[in-house]
């Protein structure tokens, strides 16, 4: 909150400047009532805190001053001072004042007053802007309410847990984890594991349950490394009308406020600007926030789960990553291993997908013979699950027949992606990737995903190499493979209706 101190001591006022600044305040301090009534005019204070005996003008004529104006109501005045009694009460109040305080000002009165204030400022302004606005506001509100409950929909649609597939000993201790922290929506959950290897599903299994019992608490989830610096704070706690340049003047909401009563879910987190990792803090260790230019605490009724591909330890150790967020975000942990080191998901996850792609497409494929078996059990996967769901995706497209065979997956383990006749399209040092040309055709959005996915896939996962590799910047890459996979989503879909 925007706050001008007014006070002639400098040791007191500096005392009293420090106390706010810690609170999160920002403050503007002047020395007499005559600067203070000018920056008044000038500027947005929705609380003046003032000494009343002050040389030249005094806190009592301050009040009244700002009591006159028509535009009074913007700022609540809280006055102290050291003479304190009943007549100097009185005055205060008549004066217009807010509040009375003695010195020397006891440090938890001062903050239930600043509350206070907080709460009486933002009703007034709220009622303000909403009798100024009253149609447009609630049209907006509507609005809104209608866009989350389709998003909420969505989502429910989206995940159906009968296609989570948890065959390995240790992907069913991590379901079994998993389920436990669906039971506690206090519990901050890190998940940490290499790209491709479930960790959205997983978040998704804690947020549901088994069952889709909690579908009607919304799940909204956050990339980190897809948005800019300077929007992340806007983005994740949402501001009040007017709070920067360009703003709507209605204000947004946040994904905090989207997440209400649900689950959070911020993916890539080790990719969060280290000041608003701070202010992530607070929310999970108070369940409390301002939105940017608010004036309100709002209650955080969310959980909050992270995840990330990353050493976070070794980011901790370079300075990009707090570790007390860390040590507080990692409550609950579960760590995802790489599908190379499950061995037993493989072919059952090999077959899942099968069934899914080939009701899709209208496919025969029916199950996987002992060669193309083996063939899946002896690759690495450095994708993990999905480059197994985008080979196994492939061979469907390319192929039609009861059993899979090794000839539609030796191909694709090995690297290579080998069209009817067609030649090498990407190639990174001594590896070939040949991307399908369908008979039917292929939009050259749709070529250009395949050739990004290829790379990704080439890199081992690793979205900063494969970002360098295509010389673009890491966000430019994250946002255009989150376009990608909203894309893949939406013809899933559709093939599905």
């Amino acid at each position: 909150m925007e706050i001008l101190l007014v006070e002639d001591d400098r040791h007191s006022r500096e005392a009293v400047m420090w106390f706010l600044q810690e609170q999160g305040h920002k403050v503007t301090e002047c020395d007499n009532a005559r600067e203070a009534l000018a920056k008044w005019r000038v500027g947005d204070y929705p609380l003046i805190i003032s000494d009343i005996q002050m040389p030249g003008m005094s806190g009592l004529e301050l009040a009244n001053a700002i009591n006159g104006q028509p535009d009074s109501w913007r700022t609540d005045v809280v006055l102290f001072t050291g003479y304190g009694d009943m007549k100097t009460a009185v005055a205060a109040l008549r004066a217009g004042a807010y509040d009375y305080l003695l010195k020397p000002v006891d440090a938890e009165e001062l903050a239930t007053v600043i509350q206070r204030v907080a709460e009486h400022q933002a009703l007034l302004r709220e009622n303000r802007e909403l009798t100024k606005n009253f149609d447009a506001r609630l049209k907006s509100a509507t609005m809104h309410t209608v866009q989350e409950l389709t998003q909420m929909r969505k989502l429910v649609a989206e995940t159906v847990m009968g296609k989570v597939g948890f065959f390995s000993p240790q992907m069913q201790a991590i379901k079994a984890m998993a389920l436990r922290y669906n039971e506690d929506r206090t519990i901050p959950v890190l998940l940490q594991g290499e790209t491709g290897t479930g960790k959205e599903v997983i978040a998704r299994l804690i947020h549901y349950g088994s069952e889709l019992d909690s579908a009607a608490a919304p799940l909204v989830e956050l990339n980190c490394a897809a948005i800019p610096h300077n929007l992340f704070e806007s983005e994740l706690f949402g501001y009040e009308g007017g709070a920067f340049s360009g703003s709507l003047g209605q204000g947004k909401k946040g994904k905090l406020d989207a997440a209400a009563g649900g689950t959070l879910l911020l993916d890539e987190v080790a990719e969060m600007p280290t000041e608003i990792q701070a202010k992530l803090l607070r929310v999970v260790e108070t369940k409390e926030y301002y939105r940017l230019g608010g004036l309100q605490k709002i209650k955080a009724n969310v959980r909050i789960i992270c995840a990330t591909n990353v050493d976070l330890d070794k980011k901790m150790q370079e300075g990009s990553f707090r570790s007390d967020l860390y040590y507080r975000l990692k409550i609950g942990h579960l760590v995802i291993p790489p599908l190379r080191e499950r061995q037993e998901d493989i072919v059952p996850l090999a077959a899942m997908f099968l069934r899914e792609f080939s009701q899709a497409r209208k496919k025969r494929f029916s199950g996987i013979n002992n060669g193309a078996q083996q063939l899946l059990q002896t690759y690495n996967w450095p994708g993990n699950v999905r480059e197994l769901r985008n080979a196994i995706e492939w061979a469907v497209f390319m192929y039609n027949e009861e059993e899979l065979q090794p000839c539609h997956l030796e191909k694709v383990v090995k690297g290579t992606l080998v069209p009817a006749g067609g030649r090498a399209a990407v190639a990174t040092g001594e590896r070939r990737i040949i991307l399908p040309l369908p008979e039917s055709g292929l939009s050259i959005k749709a070529y250009n995903d395949l050739i990004v996915q290829a790379v990704l896939d080439a890199h081992h996962g690793n979205q900063t190499a494969a970002a360098k590799y295509l010389d673009m910047s890491l966000r430019a890459f994250c946002y255009r493979l989150e376009q990608m996979r909203g894309r893949q989503a939406d013809n899933e879909a559709s093939s599905k209706q």
